[in-house]
């Protein structure tokens, strides 16, 4: 569904230029539901926001569900928008028109169907995420959860092949985060690929593939324990806390790999420089300065 070749992005100022992404290798393939996570800046949203066709990338390749997203027409980019994905945002603001009804805002970006037909998809969508008794509701009368079911809705309308999310819990309580995590492990049950960035601890342990971005590049992977594959609804888990995935470092295509902190602090480094040593068919990453023993 997604491949992205050493992406890079660059945002210039008159004063100075970002380097926003650093050559970026990611593959996500149709059907999988993968978290992206990573601080304030290491690129994420950059990420997402380019795989959603709000801006394009500086240098590499990047292609979603068959398409070159740097060879694109405008006329082709709008086509790709309504057509192949679908983006659920924080903000409610950028997702849901307030005048109108839950199912007005669905009905809204469907084209080229009747108005019947319109009707009886976006009550469809209601019913999957929950929302269906809610339906003639306008946006002032609904909570900040129910508004975000409404806009996953809204994000379905279109059937995309892509489901994009960008921090889709971040303004709501742990019970309702819960239960919008549900309706995309559902929807993923159904064969919808997601694509999802958060900051949530609770949410991303909880899935079965988080991307870890760090300085613009892909930094690790976190893949769920099996043990906890068939627990994902348990309320007895205390998923901010137990450890539920194993990590692993990545490496990139050039054969380099990101150290976390946590281990780079160990090694006392006076500069940049380490040694690298093969033992019993593992490499060893040590500080030059330690005598080998």
């Amino acid at each position: 569904m997604i491949q992205a070749d050493g992406l890079v992005k660059i945002y210039k100022t008159k004063e100075t230029e970002v380097l926003a992404l650093q050559g970026l290798d990611l593959t996500v393939n149709t059907g999988e539901l993968t978290a992206i996570i990573g601080n304030s800046g290491s690129g994420k949203s950059t990420f997402l926001n380019m795989i959603g066709g709000l801006d394009k990338p500086s240098a590499g390749a990047l292609w979603v569900a068959g398409k070159n997203l740097f060879t694109m027409t405008e006329h082709e980019l709008i086509g790709y928008k309504r057509d192949t994905v679908g983006f659920v945002w924080q903000n409610n603001g950028r997702n849901l028109l307030p005048f109108l009804s839950a199912l007005e805002n669905v009905m809204l970006p469907m084209s080229l169907s009747s108005q019947k037909q319109k009707r009886e998809k976006a009550l469809q969508l209601l019913e999957m995420v929950g929302m269906s008794h809610k339906k003639n509701s306008r946006m002032n009368m609904l909570s900040g959860g129910e508004q975000q079911r409404i806009a996953i809705a809204i994000a379905l309308a279109n059937s995309p092949k892509l489901l994009l999310a960008d921090e889709p819990t971040g303004s709501v309580d742990f019970k309702t985060a819960d239960y919008i995590f549900d309706v995309f492990t559902e929807l993923n049950k159904n064969g919808q690929t997601i694509l999802i960035v958060t900051h949530d601890m609770a949410l991303s342990k909880k899935v079965k593939r988080v991307v870890a971005i760090r300085d613009g590049k892909i930094s690790s992977e976190r893949v769920l324990k099996e043990a906890y594959t068939d627990r994902l609804r348990e309320s007895g888990i205390d998923w901010r806390h137990e450890d539920t995935q194993e990590e692993f470092a990545v490496l990139d295509r050039a054969g380099r790999v990101q150290i976390p902190q946590e281990l780079m602090e160990t090694l006392n480094l006076s500069d940049n420089k380490v040694k690298i040593l093969t033992r019993d068919g593992d490499i060893i990453i040590q500080n030059p300065n330690k005598e080998e023993k």
